[in-house]
């Protein structure tokens, strides 16, 4: 019994001094160290097993975001046209030629970010996120023809229309939800997204009873410094809710993976209670895979110690969101909100549609775990494994954290959840080439093998400095790497 107590007495007092620590120390995350300025690219500073080797394959990219290859092997790539830190820019799809030139094959409108791309007998499919009109699928031929598969996604809002991947006649897809934990807030005006859509808000794939718990904050709507704001989940700003109230489901949704037929038709709804589903990719043996990027520590209800999350997809599952965290739930005082006492963390929901699955994997908080792809022989090695691009912390908007989180690629055993580093900056810490003073990575931000599966292409979205008033990007910075098994 005595040995007991003492026990509980350290562990007690370990717990006391970490949240103490937690509080008196500042964030230094990854972002608040980039330094804006030219930037350096040396393929000698990235950090690989033994056997592989890297090479740069183009530089001054302005926010690249996925790689895509077309029947005969070129390479494509396709410009975000929108950063966070409300940079707008131009959406593109370029083809990459030797040396680092390119030739742009099409041209999108101010209703970006380009998340992703897939090609499929003879043409491209981008998901457009659409923080102007909404997101789109859209199909591009050769010629730089744009024609909208499906328009008017609900993705206004932090997270956009992500994905997409071709399989069997479909076309996959995923929608992120407007907020952070399902209340829309103040920080959602910092997103800029509010302001500009203040009748916007989470909407549910399926029909959800509502436990009634509201927020309240300064209405950020109004001038008057005494206005407050009254908001309940899946609801408008301001917009109360009471416990038991149903609200309905619907499709297309947020927070969702989707499916339509590639010729057309009606999305279906695939799996939803995904806070952010950024990369879609079919593992060798045909199952559906989805890294999520989980809750912040911001807004009406923030969320402390939620890592990011590798998924095994299965049909019409709900995966938690907004009362679960990697299957566990965030109402769970000690682990998801220490220094608050999870006041603010009790369910939004009254009923659960099913208990969360276990994930595949999960990666460090904050991490930002990004596109990903699986290696599908050994000419490459690690057949089998996922290859996870780690976007890299955007601290403090994110929450804080002690030192720099991602800014790597990973590589995940999914049949175990192992996951190992792959590719990092040289050097005696973890953190932005530029942070580092070397030409290595940045942010990577996706990954993807080349058709023969024998050399992984890194998309490096280049440098961004964060700090208390949001995010700053930096045009013309970003790369893509390759990595080749020597």
């Amino acid at each position: 019994m005595l040995h007991r107590l003492l026990f509980a007495m350290v562990v007690l007092a370990t717990m006391v001094l970490h949240t103490g620590c937690y509080r008196i120390k500042k964030s230094a995350g990854g972002g608040q160290r980039t330094q804006l300025g030219e930037r350096r690219y040396a393929a000698g500073d990235i950090l690989l097993p033994p056997g592989y080797g890297a090479q740069l394959v183009a530089s001054g990219l302005n926010y690249p975001t996925a790689v895509s290859f077309d029947a005969a092997g070129n390479l494509y790539c396709i410009e975000s046209g929108y950063s966070y830190g409300e940079d707008f820019t131009t959406p593109r799809l370029l083809r990459l030629k030797a040396g680092g030139q390119t030739t742009v094959i099409a041209t999108g409108d101010k209703n970006g970010p380009w998340t992703g791309i897939d090609f499929h007998e003879g043409k491209f499919y981008v998901a457009e996120g659409g923080v102007l009109e909404g997101g789109r699928i859209v199909e591009i031929d050769p010629s730089g023809t744009i024609r909208p598969l499906i328009s008017n996604l609900p993705s206004f809002g932090d997270h956009h229309t992500n994905g997409p991947v071709v399989r069997d006649g479909q076309l996959y897809f995923s929608i992120g939800t407007a907020t952070n934990s399902g209340v829309v807030g103040a920080d959602n005006a910092n997103y800029g997204w509010l302001k500009r859509k203040p009748t916007f808000h989470d909407i549910a794939c399926r029909d959800i009873i509502l436990s009634g718990q509201n927020f309240n904050t300064t209405n950020v709507l109004t001038e008057a410094p005494a206005d407050v704001a009254i908001t309940g989940a899946f609801m408008p700003y301001g917009t109360g809710t009471n416990k038991g109230q149903v609200v309905r489901g619907q499709v297309p949704c947020s927070g969702a993976i989707l499916r339509m037929p590639l010729k057309g038709g009606a999305p279906q709804l695939v799996a939803w209670g995904l806070r952010n589903p950024f990369g879609l990719a079919f593992a060798p043996n045909g199952k559906l895979y989805t890294t999520e990027n989980a809750f912040d520590e911001r807004g009406s209800r923030p969320v402390w110690g939620a890592g990011d999350v590798l998924w095994e997809v299965q049909q019409g599952l709900w995966y938690g969101w907004p009362d679960f965290s990697a299957g566990k739930p965030i109402a769970s005082d000690e682990e998801f909100n220490p220094k608050k006492g999870g006041q603010n963390l009790r369910p939004i929901l009254q009923e659960y549609p099913n208990q969360p699955p276990k994930p595949a994997a999960i990666f460090g908080v904050h991490s930002s775990a990004n596109g990903f792809d699986f290696s599908r022989g050994t000419a490459f090695g690690f057949e089998g494994q996922a290859f996870v691009a780690l976007f890299g912390d955007m601290a403090p908007e994110v929450g804080k954290v002690w030192s720099p989180v991602g800014f790597k690629v990973v590589r995940v055993a999914v049949a175990t959840g192992v996951i190992r580093d792959f590719a990092v900056n040289k050097g005696k810490r973890n953190g932005p080439a530029s942070w580092l003073n070397n030409g290595g990575l940045e942010r990577p931000v996706a990954v993807k093998f080349d058709p023969t599966g024998t050399s992984l292409y890194i998309v490096d979205f280049g440098k961004m400095h964060t700090d208390a008033t949001g995010s700053h990007p930096q045009k013309a910075s970003g790369a893509i790497w390759k990595i080749y098994k020597k």
